[in-house]
């Protein structure tokens, strides 16, 4: 009997530490999208996926031929948001304190949507049911994100609309009189 188990216990690890091989690399570049960090210096990265791999683990016996991928994504991306609610106060569309990089400029809830849609290439109604969130949602965030990315918004605000109109009035007189 102890052979057996032995055996089986064997044979597990050696499936996970072959999923973990293929997969630990998508899995990480995800997660530091997530977490916006820069590749080299990853930490919280880093943390969500050794949970993910850890949880993926321990539900490996009950998979029953579920994709141990899909199990692994769906916790890294529960686990980002949840992390998000409780960091961000309460809510993951606001930031305290944005990260660095390309997606750094992105909320929380954004980055997540984007990343499960465009990169992992998860379809509308599997993110929305995975966040608990209406399509529509998910499709007018996506769309949000992708649109901030495409055009970024302009460094810092200048000054009011009407400042800016009456300096060029100014100019225009100052210029026109001798």
């Amino acid at each position: 009997m102890r052979e057996r188990q032995a055996s089986q216990s064997a044979r597990r690890d050696r499936e996970f530490e072959a999923f973990v091989a293929g997969a630990a690399g998508r899995l990480l570049h995800a997660a530091t999208l997530l977490t916006a960090e820069p590749a080299g210096d990853n930490p919280r990265a880093r943390r969500l996926l050794g949970l993910s791999l850890a949880h993926t683990y321990a539900y490996w016996d009950r998979l029953h031929g579920e994709d141990p991928y899909d199990r692994a994504r769906q916790y890294l991306a529960t686990r980002f948001a949840r992390e998000a609610w409780h960091r961000y106060g309460g809510g993951l569309g606001r930031a305290r304190r944005r990260p660095v990089g390309t997606l750094g400029g992105l909320a929380p809830q954004e980055r997540l949507i984007l990343v499960l849609r465009l990169y992992e290439g998860v379809a509308e109604e599997q993110a929305a049911a995975l966040l608990g969130l209406p399509v529509e949602r998910v499709r007018t965030i996506c769309d949000r994100a992708t649109a901030t990315l495409l055009h970024p918004p302009s460094g810092p605000a200048g000054p009011p609309a009407a400042a800016k109109t009456k300096t060029a009035k100014t100019a225009k007189t100052k210029a026109a009189t001798p």
